[in-house]
């Protein structure tokens, strides 16, 4: 078995490439920023002029080539980042307004061009079910004729692949851009098509936030109505530089009902609200159990507590989903609960959420109707 390579090495490795219009080699240059090595995997960011970012894909895959030939290499992610001098703060916007500017845009500039609103599908912290939520909700979106996409933004644990069905790896026509996976009807992209699923993330926070943003960027979405946003648990570094980045139309907090859960996803709340993104409002995730054999209903993580926050708060309660394991057993296989059971009581629950949600961005305009897509 080979040895595990060296940073070292891997820093020998870069410097044999060469800046295309510097001629100098991308380690004296001081571009290699963040580089992590863990048994065998590799992650480092190439720190760019922003002017120059566009250009300078077959300069990282040169990066990620050289480190690849180590001897002990199981994998290498590396990213461009752009540190963007003088960059204006988001205009403030009044509570409950779209950003400033137009659709997905702060001052009327667009990070992803085609898309008119992005929506943040978020929580406090881990395990009440937020990506399983993002998923069904962009299904019943979808489902109402809208051109949706999904971003997995949760770069250290990525699900998206596995609840959309979706495997490969997404194609580059012509080295600058990425096509984004699709699976009924709905795009997606995540660092999970980019990388083994069993491969750990060691990136620092600037690296991750430079994947984000070239996910946004480089990624030809197309003409999209809503891009739902897969964020990463919690109000660490990169929820906080996402939603002041990236000019979202508003935000889905997710709970479950417990006490412990709620404190968490009030703080989600009101970062959003320090940093003038509007809260669409309060999913109850796990909000009751009803048994599979005697429809006995139970309320494990107590019941209510969402709602009760939405309105201590302010914002909307937009619905509750129960704990069942249909959803869970249709997350995992990659058959969203909206998709193959479109009939069903708990996807009518999440069209529920879904209608409010599109009636809140869209003003009200009726959706369009479309041909349901059913998996059998």
């Amino acid at each position: 078995m080979a040895a595990t390579p060296t940073e070292a090495a891997v820093i020998d490795a870069l410097k044999r490439v060469l800046d295309p219009d510097r001629r100098q080699d991308v380690v004296s240059l001081g571009m290699v920023k963040g580089l992590a090595v863990r048994d065998g995997h590799v992650g480092f960011s190439l720190e760019v002029e922003a002017k120059r970012g566009p250009h300078l894909e077959p300069l990282r895959k040169a990066a990620e080539k050289a480190v690849e030939a180590l001897p002990g290499v199981l994998s290498v992610t590396a990213v461009l980042t752009a540190e963007r001098a003088g960059a204006p703060a988001a205009a403030a916007r009044a509570p409950g307004a779209g950003p400033a500017g137009g659709p997905n845009s702060p001052g009327g500039k667009q990070l992803v061009p085609g898309v008119k609103h992005i929506v943040a599908v978020a929580s406090g912290k881990g395990g009440v079910g937020k990506s399983t939520t993002a998923t069904n909700l962009a299904m019943a979106l979808a489902g109402k004729g809208l051109k949706i996409g999904i971003l997995d933004a949760d770069i250290y644990g990525p699900s998206q692949p596995r609840m959309m069905g979706i495997s490969g790896r997404p194609q580059s026509p012509d080295g600058k851009t990425l096509m984004p996976m699709s699976n009924y009807g709905v795009k997606v992209m995540s660092m999970g098509f980019l990388v083994p699923e069993d491969t750990p993330m060691i990136w620092r926070g600037p690296m991750v936030m430079g994947a984000l943003e070239q996910m946004m960027r480089d990624v030809a979405w197309g003409e999209l109505d809503v891009l739902v946003v897969d964020m990463p648990p919690g109000t660490g570094d990169a929820q906080l530089t996402m939603a002041q980045r990236v000019p979202l139309a508003g935000a889905i907090i997710v709970s479950t009902p417990q006490d412990i859960a709620l404190i968490d996803a009030r703080k989600g709340l009101n970062m959003f609200r320090k940093v003038d993104v509007p809260v669409l409002g309060i999913v109850e995730n796990m909000s009751y159990h009803v048994c599979s054999n005697c429809g006995h209903v139970e309320h494990i993580f107590g019941h209510g507590g969402a709602k009760a926050e939405a309105a201590k708060t302010g914002v909307d309660f937009l619905g509750e989903l129960p704990l069942h394991i249909v959803i869970r057993e249709t997350s995992d296989g990659g058959r969203p609960i909206v998709i193959s059971e479109p009939e069903g009581a708990h996807a009518k629950a999440y069209r529920a959420i879904a209608d409010k949600v599109w009636a809140k961005l869209s003003g009200g305009d009726a959706p369009r109707a479309a041909p349901r897509i059913v998996v059998s």
